[in-house]
């Protein structure tokens, strides 16, 4: 075999980092982990570390560097602490791939980072291209750097286009599990309440995450992200609600032929041929049975629920740092709605007030969308 490709897993102790050295791990004559990084879960990194036996170890709360640095020093592991190191650790020659599953915001600069580094990137931080989707995508093509998506349905749309990647896209049909309103009046959807999202231990993230697929946020986020990785027109996409989530996405092309991704529900899928790329290697995950879904219904999302899906295309169409103002109006939206300040119809009323409101800059660079994710959220509060 021929030379391992080095490997930077960067969030390696979240969800998506696990599950990427679970797949790493199965394949050890294949790859070469040179970096991992974590925020602070010291114990789970320290382990990881000395499983792995990477070059360096990063964790970023600084709190946790002299934890890190005294279990990993007898095993002649370089370990740095805080942001800036995080990003600096990105430049080694030894890197080939950078899979990126930090989690927010704060992914975003390891991005960039590892873009002018010059490195392929593995995405799984959604919030690089539905931000900074515009700067991020431009200085990739500048610099000559592929982005593989992890995210199952931009995942979808790569695989469906591979082979494909010299004909034109006419339309991508990106679909969305039918949610718990998509049968539901105004009249109801206004009397919605805060309850039906949470269960207990529910957090935060959990359940933002269900206000966000039952409003169709998702969708419209997941149309932005798809504007930017294909460089796609706005005319170009369409949200359909499908029910059973075998089809991620379908592509079409210009003389009208489809190509689609079917299969389970399966983040290791995406994962894995975002780190194997272009090569797909075995793997036991479980197999889609077509006698098990004879059928695959596709609707359209319900009319009362369109305003989210279409502020999302009016921020396509603004460009600059329409998503940044988008995404941080939202945060603070739902946070008002889950705390009882606000009704479940006015998330979407206050992302357009906001949205509508908000200077757009455009040509926007990192600290442009640093300030305007700040200053939205200030303005949305205020709003409130």
């Amino acid at each position: 075999m021929s030379k391992k490709k080095g490997v930077a897993i960067l969030g390696s102790t979240g969800s998506i980092g696990i599950k990427a050295l679970a797949i790493i791990a199965t394949y050890p004559d294949y790859f070469d982990v040179q970096v991992l990084t974590g925020y602070r879960k010291a114990e789970l990194l320290i382990q990881q570390a000395l499983k792995l036996q990477p070059n360096t170890v990063v964790v970023v709360d600084e709190n946790e560097y002299k934890k890190v640095n005294e279990a990993l020093w007898a095993a002649d592991i370089h370990v740095y602490s805080g942001k800036a190191a995080l990003n600096q650790v990105l430049e080694s020659g030894e890197i080939e791939l950078v899979l990126n599953a930090i989690s927010g915001f704060a992914g975003i600069a390891p991005t960039i980072a590892a873009i002018n580094a010059k490195k392929q990137v593995a995405l799984a931080n959604t919030e690089s291209i539905l931000i900074a989707g515009e700067f991020v995508t431009k200085l990739a093509k500048q610099k000559g750097v592929n982005i593989y998506p992890i995210n199952s349905k931009q995942s979808s749309i790569f695989q469906s286009l591979i082979g494909e990647f010299h004909n034109k896209i006419e339309k991508i049909y990106l679909t969305t599990k039918k949610g718990r309103l998509q049968n539901s009046d105004a009249e109801y959807i206004q009397k919605v309440t805060q309850e039906e999202f949470l269960i207990p231990s529910t957090s935060f993230k959990e359940a933002k995450s269900r206000i966000d697929s039952a409003n169709m946020m998702h969708a419209g986020f997941t149309a932005i992200e798809a504007k930017w990785l294909f460089n796609l027109q706005p005319s170009q996409i369409e949200i359909l609600v499908h029910e059973q989530g075998i089809i991620g996405s379908l592509v079409q092309f210009e003389d009208g032929a489809l190509k689609a991704q079917l299969g389970l529900s399966n983040m290791n899928i995406a994962i894995q041929f975002a780190l194997t790329y272009p090569e797909r290697f075995r793997a036991n995950f479980p197999r889609f049975n077509f006698m098990e879904h004879l059928e695959l219904d596709f609707t359209e999302p319900n009319p009362v629920l369109l305003q989210n899906i279409e502020l999302a295309f009016y921020a396509i169409e603004q460009g600059g740092t329409s998503a940044c103002v988008l995404n941080a109006a939202n945060d603070v939206a739902v946070e008002a709605f889950l705390s009882h300040k606000i009704n479940f119809s006015e998330i979407s009323q206050l992302n357009n007030d906001i949205l509508k409101s908000t200077k757009v800059i455009k040509n926007p660079i990192y600290d442009d969308y640093v300030r305007s994710d700040f200053a939205t959220r200030q303005a949305t509060l205020k709003l409130l």
